[in-house]
């Protein structure tokens, strides 16, 4: 069964022992409206209605009810499989890189289905995907292009996004256009590969002004001296998100349209280790969830267009 069916399988259950979809929703840490779309995926998946809804009440159908046991014990031996997998794997714990975000709840989700290894080396997107590929890492949370899927034989499940915002000189906080925003493209191709690919894709679709720098100034105090040197607003990037900000300089939205980094789990396309692919099947919920980096709005701008899970 996919990952996605016994999700939503589980949705079904906390729906039926909460009848109300917002405590529910709430109970699973996801949206409403992402908890009802699932709902309704899986009554067409099986082809019966599992509830009885309108706007005040929600009651099991006869096929509801006659389904919830079967599906309880359907997860309940799904997740005795994970345990024991959990166990299986202690003496080879799961490999996990990042480049300078994991779920904050990552620990808590994971810890009872393996034994994991977060790796201290944080590095960016690209040097994370390749060490997944090469089998130095068993999974890494990073952005990779679409292009460099198929090449290192990768998979990828999406996590959120981060919305990036300009820095920009004076005292006005307000939004400021993509196509106003300056974006840095730097020389350095090794530590900024992944930066620079997306850097690239966003400039030609938005006409955002572009420069070309050679001192790392992507982040720390050299793009803050670019900032100033500029006197723009200058696109941040992912890993200057949570940096505090130089008294002389402000953070201000991008808008028309807004500018998101997306964050995927990555895998190898072939990994067959149940331990790793519990993790993944662990991690699976935390796009839904809305006390993070939620999915964003339609008409925001993605790399290679709206994000994907492979």
């Amino acid at each position: 069964m996919r990952i996605m069916e016994l999700r939503q399988l589980r949705y079904f259950v906390a729906v039926a022992e909460e009848l109300n979809f917002s405590r529910a929703a709430a109970r699973l840490l996801i949206a409403g409206p992402s908890l009802s779309q699932q709902i309704k995926a899986l009554e067409r998946d099986l082809g019966v209605v599992l509830f009885d809804r309108d706007r005040r009440s929600v009651a099991l159908t006869s096929a509801g009810t006659a389904l919830l046991p079967h599906v309880r014990a359907l997860l309940e031996r799904a997740d005795d499989l994970r345990h024991r997998a959990g166990r299986l794997s202690s003496a080879h714990p799961v490999r996990v890189g990042y480049v300078n975000w994991l779920p904050r709840d990552f620990s808590a989700r994971t810890s009872a289905v393996a034994t994991m290894h977060v790796d201290a080396w944080v590095a960016p997107s690209h040097t994370q995907a390749a060490r997944v590929a090469d089998g130095s890492l068993d999974l890494a949370v990073c952005w990779v292009p679409d292009a460099d899927l198929e090449q290192l034989g990768l998979k990828t499940q999406l996590l959120g996004s981060d919305r990036l915002y300009a820095v920009s000189t004076g005292t006005a906080t307000g939004p400021v256009r993509a196509d106003d925003t300056v974006v840095l493209l730097d020389d350095d191709v090794i530590s900024w590969a992944s930066w620079n690919v997306y850097a690239q894709e966003l400039i030609s679709a938005t006409g955002a002004p572009v420069e070309r720098i050679s001192d790392n100034g992507i982040t720390g105090p050299a793009f803050f001296d670019h900032v100033r040197r500029l006197g723009r607003p200058v696109l941040n990037c992912p890993k200057g998100q949570t940096a505090t900000l130089p008294a002389d300089l402000v953070r201000r939205p991008v808008v028309s349209p807004e500018v998101h980094w997306p964050w995927f789990l990555v895998r190898r396309a072939d990994e067959q280790r149940a331990s790793v692919l519990a993790v993944v099947d662990a991690l699976a919920e935390v796009g839904d969830a809305g006390d993070w980096h939620g999915l964003p709005d339609s008409d925001a701008w993605l790399p290679g267009g709206r994000p994907r899970s492979a």
